[in-house]
């Protein structure tokens, strides 16, 4: 079987996994995109998984001020390292996340956690970061946010 070269970047982008890890996936389900994603998805949650006990020392502080500056928000993205710290999925993620928490009004971070992802609601923000964990092979947590609002 001829495997799309497209489904195999967009595969790896969206999980985070290797490309050969992605043409086998994909092989082993005929081609059949929406499985594959799914199979993968569940290796990347077993991959943070096995992270958890980690200890997270470094991090960055993002803010996010929506559109008109009537909402905004701080959040603590923490991983393992200044390296990871720096790169561009991780800052990118704590982007999304400080974004995520002005669209509603969450009581902690289980809950900001299990919500749907505002980009993409077929995953939730605990599966965003479990792909970023994927990409950059630490463990990554949220260790506290705050929103801002005019309108409080």
């Amino acid at each position: 079987m001829k495997l799309d070269v497209k489904n195999i970047k967009k595969l790896r982008e969206e999980t985070g996994a290797g490309v050969l890890e992605v043409k086998k996936t994909l092989e082993e389900t005929n081609g059949d995109y929406k499985r594959a994603r799914q199979i993968l998805m569940e290796k990347v949650g077993d991959k943070a998984a096995k992270k958890a006990d980690r200890e997270t020392k470094d991090g960055i502080v993002v803010s996010y001020i929506h559109s008109g500056g009537r909402i905004g928000s701080l959040v603590v993205v923490a991983c393992e390292t200044d390296f990871v710290a720096k790169t561009d999925d991780f800052k990118k993620l704590a982007d999304e996340i400080a974004m995520q928490v002005c669209t509603d009004d969450y009581e902690s971070v289980d809950d900001l956690l299990k919500d749907d992802y505002i980009r993409d609601s077929s995953k939730n923000v605990q599966d965003l970061i479990n792909e970023t964990i994927a990409k950059v092979g630490e463990k990554i947590e949220i260790k506290d946010f705050v929103k801002f609002s005019v309108l409080n």
